[in-house]
């Protein structure tokens, strides 16, 4: 019988980029993914997407509803069909709210991984009248795009296909991580770009960059006010726009000058020439964009950092024109999850049960609610959810909540596509939390350690079972088709089929009409006048042309309608409305290191590919990164096992030594579980090697806006240990290798 294959257009969810390749498919499996056929996306491909196949196909994944017959996290299961499961989840669900009341509902999600939501989530926890989602971008751009409304209303996009310099805080992208970003900084260097980076490290993009300002991890806020310092001092800023477009000059001039540069080359450890000389690359350029980047997200000072990239932008005149940083708004042709979400639906008195609503409420509703009238006046609607990152409850407090039910008990969490256990900082509460609830539900495509936690896993299908159209989550206004290529399993279930059956079985039939994944695309693209067959047979993405300076037609979506140098909603919340740096609590003699968690491997993204051969060839055990002088110090050789202790926790990984690292720093890799140690260690391995065991979110280490932890450089310590007697029973024999791979640095 001759062999029945296809190929189609997808958009790769493996990793939160969204890469646009092809699928192909063989009786009814993925069988290879390849580049895309338009040259200009082409380049844009990684070894995890080439291991789709590998993914999609394993022989562990998840295909049958399971039910929790054990002790919580005792991992044994029985199989029950997908209708006894949500029957069951609805009920329990809805007699935890009614006793506990609505908030005490709480979901952490990942929209990359799940793709198909559609903000259905969020339209049914409104409805049901909780307020407490969350989801790992509140530690990774979606808490960037919330900040930055503060400042001018909106999350910019780099023009890289137009700037003439790039500045790089921390984040190194490269040909398997953010792949798309590294090929768009190649192409603007081939053009003749500049490039600075500020890293401790010698990272990839340090290596080839114009400058590299190595400043002590944790310090980007201070090395921003040094940059401002200078523009202002030598008068390198847009005067005309700053006149006419800000508000709050003087003010800041005045915070500024408190940081000369003396003082900030001490914070920084980078000398004042070189922070003189990067300022003025940057505030010269004829276009210059600060990229997003995961480094600043995720510091003690990480509002006021995230504020003074927004504040550099508008200052040096490169927001919203060709070059510099581009304000897209909604797309005119796609309903947006903002609208879907149904934020209005949400009572006040539920708004404010927020947690983090009073204490760090810069990405909640509290904030959002201040925002509501300028962002409708600018971009036609009252709330938005761009990168998911707006209206979140905060992590920390949601956790801290279901362990100790201060300030209320929380008592229902749902996990999909994200493996919440190792995601946020402060593990051991985590897993307190999630001990103490009455209901866990996790919608996966493998046994996770957080799903061994569940009282219910679902199975869910994965981007090559479905169609869809990726919008950026309002990032920009690209769409982008991905295509349904092979059927899902018989009882998984997409994250749309979830909300909508749960819906109907709690009374919310009316708000959730659609019928299909289909009939969702039709009715977001009917604002266009298209259905979602029309669009897949007339292209493959579309993107409207850029337009530049709209602010002069609407102002920015601020209160004041300028761009807010002094914010108004952080003044009004009760905080410094203009951006500081805040020194990191004294560190204690024993504790000699400064830890820098979070390292992104490669081979794999967040928690996840750990059980994919192909990929964890390429990085078999965890890493802990440390200068040739400090592994002296310590006595430590290549390779060695390590035990690494903060006053919150310890973990234990190789050495890896590293010319390029910073000397005095460690840097430990993100979301280490085992999975081939299920049944063999505790949640497979989950406290063994994870950097979330590491992060303290004590106050005093909690940036005071938002509520994010610091993991960018906290106290720790190194001693020689074993190789965990699990991975050495269990671990195949060709993962043994020297964890030290080419691409060792990641960002």
């Amino acid at each position: 019988m001759a062999t029945k294959k296809s190929t189609k257009y997808s958009v790769c969810t493996v990793c939160d980029i969204g890469c646009q390749l092809r699928t192909e498919a063989a009786d009814g499996k993925v069988s290879r993914v390849i580049a895309h056929d338009n040259p200009a996306l082409a380049p844009n491909i990684c070894y995890k997407g080439t291991a789709v196949p590998l993914i999609h196909n394993h022989k562990e994944r998840l295909r049958k509803p399971l039910k929790r017959v054990g002790e919580r996290g005792e991992d044994r299961w029985e199989e029950i069909s997908y209708e006894q499961a949500m029957d069951e989840i609805a009920q329990k669900l809805g007699a935890i709210t009614q006793k506990y009341g609505p908030e005490s509902f709480a979901v952490s999600t990942s929209g990359w991984n799940t793709q198909t939501t559609h903000s259905l989530d969020r339209r049914f926890m409104n409805l049901l009248g909780s307020p407490n989602w969350i989801s790992g971008v509140a530690l990774c751009a979606g808490n960037t795009a919330a900040v930055n409304r503060l400042t001018y209303g909106w999350f910019p996009m780099a023009d890289f296909a137009s700037t003439n310099c790039i500045v790089l805080f921390g984040h190194n992208p490269r040909k398997h991580s953010w792949t798309p970003i590294y090929n768009a900084i190649r192409g603007a260097k081939a053009r003749g770009a500049k490039v600075i980076v500020l890293d401790p490290r010698v990272s990839d993009q340090a290596e080839d960059a114009d400058m590299h300002l190595r400043l002590k991890a944790g310090t980007d806020a201070a090395m921003c006010l040094g940059w401002l310092k200078v523009i202002f001092d030598e008068r390198l800023y847009d005067a005309e726009f700053v006149r006419d477009w800000c508000t709050g000059f003087d003010e800041l001039k005045q915070r500024v000058d408190e940081y000369p540069l003396e003082r900030v080359a001490e914070i920084t450890g980078v000398p004042a020439d070189d922070i003189a000389a990067a300022a003025r690359l940057y505030a010269n350029a004829d276009g210059a964009v600060i990229p997003w980047t995961p480094i600043t997200d995720q510091q003690l000072s990480s509002t006021s950092a995230i504020r003074l990239h927004s504040i550099l932008r508008a200052v040096t005149g490169n927001l919203d024109v060709v070059g510099g940083e581009t304000l897209g708004g909604f797309s005119e042709s796609y309903i947006p999850e903002s609208e879907i979400g149904l934020h209005e639906r949400l009572p006040l008195a539920q708004k404010e049960k927020q947690l983090g609503y009073h204490d760090h409420p810069a990405f909640t509703y509290r904030a959002a609610e201040m925002l509501k009238e300028p962002t409708e006046k600018v971009w036609g609607l009252p709330y938005a959810d761009i990168v998911m990152g707006c209206q979140m409850a905060n992590p920390t407090n949601v956790f801290r909540a279901m362990a100790t039910a201060d300030p209320y008990p929380i008592k229902a969490f749902f996990c999909l596509g994200n493996n919440a256990l190792l995601s946020y900082a402060n593990q051991h509460q985590i897993h307190a939390a999630m001990q103490n609830q009455e209901l866990i539900v996790a919608h996966e495509i493998f046994m996770t350690p957080t799903a061994m936690l569940a009282d219910y896993v679902l199975p869910g299908d994965v981007f090559t079972e479905r169609n869809h159209i990726a919008d950026s989550w309002s990032w920009s206004t690209r769409l982008a088709l991905s295509q349904k290529v092979v059927d899902a399993p018989e009882e998984a279930s997409s994250t749309f089929q979830f909300w909508t059956d749960l819906a109907h079985r709690m009374g919310f039939a009316d708000e959730f009409p659609w019928t299909s994944l289909e009939d969702i695309l039709d009715y977001r693209l009917s604002r266009s006048g298209r259905t979602f067959a029309q669009f897949e047979s007339e292209t493959f993405m579309e993107l409207a042309p850029p337009k530049f300076r709209k602010y002069r037609d609407k102002g920015f979506a601020t209160p004041s309608g300028k761009v807010e140098l002094s914010s108004s909603v952080l003044g009004q919340m009760g905080f410094d409305p203009l951006p500081y740096y805040r020194e990191l609590p004294s560190r204690p003699e024993e504790f000699p290191y400064l830890v820098f968690t979070g390292v992104r491997e490669d081979p794999f993204f967040q928690t996840g590919q750990r059980n994919i051969e192909s990929l964890r060839r390429r990085m078999p055990t965890p890493s802990l990164y440390l200068h040739p002088s400090d592994a002296e110090k310590e006595g430590f050789a290549d390779g060695d096992w390590a035990k690494l202790s903060t006053p919150q926790g310890s973990v234990t990984a190789q050495i890896a030594i590293y010319h390029t690292m910073k000397a005095g720093h460690i840097r430990v890799p993100h979301g280490w579980w085992y999975p081939e140690l299920r049944g063999a260690a505790d949640l497979a391995g989950a406290f063994i090697s994870s950097d979330a065991v590491l992060c303290s979110d004590e106050d005093e280490w909690l940036d005071h806006e938002q509520g994010v932890p610091h993991f960018k450089g906290f106290p720790g310590k190194l001693e020689p240990t074993q190789q965990p007697a699990q991975l050495t029973r269990t671990q195949p024999a060709d993962w043994q290798a020297n964890p030290a791979v080419e691409e060792h640095a990641a960002s």
